[in-house]
């Protein structure tokens, strides 16, 4: 597809790379822009990608939401995934560009129900459903297909401690066994060898990240670890709620599901599993009136004779190679506008004023590293393609 610019039409190039890790060839895919005279446009062939093109065929469901259409958007730059099947039982029967016109450019086929769906078209399903109704749909999927689940069904291996906190039993124990917490960078060996993966919250990213590394160390003290998270209004869902109308968000930010939000037993359980102790932490989580973006503010407790430069250094080591974890320079604070539509976690560490403690400071884009850009890392681990295709894209700013 070509488009005419002051006479001038614009395409694009593909180059590729050597993955060494896995001696393999492969392709990735850049946006580089050719400015060619438009008297020279005739000899240029113009081709378009179509999805079912694409090497690994990928199933959709619940694509009308907002992590479903960040799957969607981000999907359109990789070179391997094409999406071939995409469920959304309200909106069955419509286009993509009827429901995100925003993705009126993409190929993609109509929305159908879930139950309409054939499985036999796809090799690999994201599954963006709600809470609690996701693990019916997966437990009936074929048992060949790689499954990345970004909801919480998946996420707690004591199903006694999700069905606490989520207000139901769980109806795929089994599944729940086998299932693998999909923290990429700490998680990555195990990743690889899943069948179905379930992807983090979006606050537990911000705050395991982090301090994952330094309980390992025993950097840090397990008490008294104080997070305060704030997470812009699209974090909620696409669904229609009084709660998250423009009038009641915007001028203002509050606080909720203060000692009982349903991330807190996925924190402790990370964290614990890092320190091989039971740790509880004070997590409370705040809305802004922002569309996307995330923050964790995480104050910390140092072991004795740890310094603020400790901790700096082992957060620097321990993600020197990580492509999407990055550490800033010393005195350099994070900023969400930063990261936005993104798959990169900034971080950064200081000084309290209190002698002996630290401040974390974690930014993300709370649907892409914080939900649909860490699920397609995670796929791209499962199906053995290079960790970053279709993650290329850089923020967006301002």
């Amino acid at each position: 597809m070509s488009c005419v610019v002051f006479g001038s039409t614009y395409t694009t190039k593909t180059c590729g790379f050597k993955d060494e890790a896995s001696n393999r060839n492969s392709w990735r895919i850049y946006a580089r822009n050719l400015v060619v005279p438009a008297s020279e446009t005739e000899q240029i062939p113009v081709t378009r990608c179509h999805s079912s093109q694409k090497s690994v065929r990928i199933g959709v469901l619940g694509a009308s939401g907002y992590t479903g259409s960040e799957i969607l958007r981000l999907l359109a730059n990789h070179p391997h995934f094409g999406i071939s099947l995409m469920t959304a039982d309200r909106k069955a029967g419509q286009s993509i560009a009827t429901v995100f016109p925003h993705l009126i450019t993409q190929d993609l086929p109509d929305l159908i129900a879930v139950k309409d769906a054939d499985f036999s078209t796809v090799d690999a399903v994201f599954c963006c459903l709600p809470h609690g109704t996701t693990q019916d749909i997966i437990r009936d999927l074929p048992r060949g297909l790689k499954i990345v689940d970004l909801s919480a069904d998946f996420r707690l291996r004591d199903i006694g401690e999700y069905e606490e906190w989520y207000g139901q039993p769980h109806r795929a124990t089994d599944l729940q066994e086998e299932a693998v917490y999909g923290l990429t960078e700490i998680m990555r060996k195990d990743i690889r060898s899943a069948r179905l993966v379930a992807n983090p919250g979006c606050y537990p990213t911000t705050i395991q990240i982090p301090l994952i590394p330094l309980i390992q160390a025993k950097l840090i003290q397990l008490r008294n670890i104080i997070i305060d998270s704030k997470s812009g209004v699209s974090g909620a869902g696409r669904a229609a709620k009084e709660a998250n109308l423009y009038t009641e968000i915007a001028e203002g930010i509050h606080s909720y599901g203060v000692t009982k939000h349903r991330h807190v037993p996925e924190i402790e359980q990370g964290l614990s599993d890092a320190a091989g102790v039971k740790v509880t932490v004070s997590f409370t989580p705040h809305l802004m009136p922002m569309s996307r973006g995330m923050q964790s503010t995480i104050y910390v407790e140092m072991s004795q004779g740890v310094t603020v430069h400790d901790i700096y250094q082992q957060l620097k080591t321990f993600y020197q190679e990580e492509e999407f974890v990055i550490l800033l320079d010393k005195g350099v604070v994070p900023h969400t506008q930063h990261v936005r539509g993104s798959n990169y976690c900034l971080m950064n560490v200081f000084p309290d004023r209190i002698p002996g403690r630290a401040i974390i400071l974690s930014v993300i884009d709370n649907l892409v590293k914080g939900a649909s850009g860490q699920a397609i890392q995670n796929l791209n681990l499962m199906t053995g393609f290079p960790e970053n295709a279709g993650l290329l894209c850089q923020p967006l700013f301002p």
